[in-house]
This record gives C-alpha cells, structure tokens and sequence, in this order.
C-alpha cells in the first residue's frame, strides 16, 4: 500500500512538471502572426572618449565638467524613422536611475557630439528630474552606465516632460534595431 502510493505520488509530480513545462513554453509563444522579427543587431553606438566596459573619463561625471560624451552610430537600418537614445545605470542603490533620454533623433544621425544634448531630438525627464544629461555621480563603487541605441519604424508624439516608462511604453511595438556600449565609472 505504501509503493502504490509513492508510485501515484511520484506520477503526480512528473505530470505537474511536464504540464507545467508545456504550459511556460505555450506561454512564451507569440499570439498574434503579427509579432515583430527578431532584432538584427546591426546599429553600433561607439564613444571616441571610451571603449565598451572601459572607464567613463571623469570629464563625464560629476566630479569633471559633467557634460555627456561624443557618441558615433552606425549601422541605422533604412526603414528607421527616429532613434532614441538612453542612458541608464542599473547599479543605482534605489533600482535603475535613467541618466539621460533622447527620442526623434533624425535616422541619418552618424554622431552626437559631445557637450550638446540632443542634436535635434527631444530630451526626456531623466530619473533626477531634469530634461537634461545627468552626469554619473556613483555614490559608492564602481557603477555600470549603459548607454543604448534604439532604431524606430515611427516617429514618437511625446511631450519632453515624458519619463523613461512612458518612452518605452511609446517605443514598444516599432523598435527595429538596437545597440549598447557600456561604461565604467567610480568615485
């Protein structure tokens, strides 16, 4: 009595497993023949005053001049109608803190320059508040800055005070392309 009821146990569990298993994979599956290709890849977003995982030259943080660096893309598919630009440090003591957010930024944008914010797209309200570059400004250790490129199929109609979620709630559905260099940075 006491094997038939390990046997019934045991295949109680293996059925929950592999009903469970069955149903994270259906779960996962695209729902509408519609759903958007895999990205491709093929922007590049670069730094003439950093490498990507290198040190973030302190001219670029709070303890320097605070301005944001030059950046170069490259690589901008031919159907993009906008690139939006964000920079976050996932390594902030309260969750991410978004350092700085461009959208609308012309397709045929091959550099932004440094110490100029936009080169004609809309700055965003980043995680200080501000619509503006908020220098990195780690309040201990070494923190990640991740600066991301994003190539859209649309141009987005949002005001400037419009903060990182409702960008990306905005972008969701046209990205085509994406690209990222990361940067390194401490006190």
């Amino acid at each position: 009595m006491k094997n038939i009821f390990w046997v019934f146990f045991s295949l109680i569990l293996i059925g929950v497993f592999v009903g469970g298993c069955t149903l994270s994979s259906k779960q996962i599956q695209p729902t509408s023949s519609a759903a958007k290709p895999p990205i491709n890849s093929m922007i590049k977003i670069t730094s003439p005053a950093f490498s990507n995982n290198g040190n973030l030259p302190k001219k670029y943080s709070c303890d320097g001049e605070g301005v944001n660096p030059g950046l170069a893309i490259e690589g901008v598919p031919d159907k993009a109608k906008s690139l939006v630009l964000i920079l976050d440090d996932p390594d902030a003591p309260v969750g991410t803190f978004n350092h700085w957010l461009v959208w609308n930024i012309d397709p045929k944008t091959t550099e932004i320059k440094e110490n100029n914010l936009s080169d004609g797209g809309v700055v965003g309200t980043n995680s200080g508040g501000k619509a503006n570059y908020f220098p990195p400004c780690p309040p201990f250790g070494t923190h990640r800055y991740i600066f991301k490129i994003y190539a859209l199929d649309t141009v987005l109609n949002l005001p400037a005070s419009a903060k990182k979620s409702e960008l990306e709630k905005a972008m969701e559905n046209y990205i085509l392309d994406k690209g990222e260099i990361l940067a390194k940075y401490s006190r």
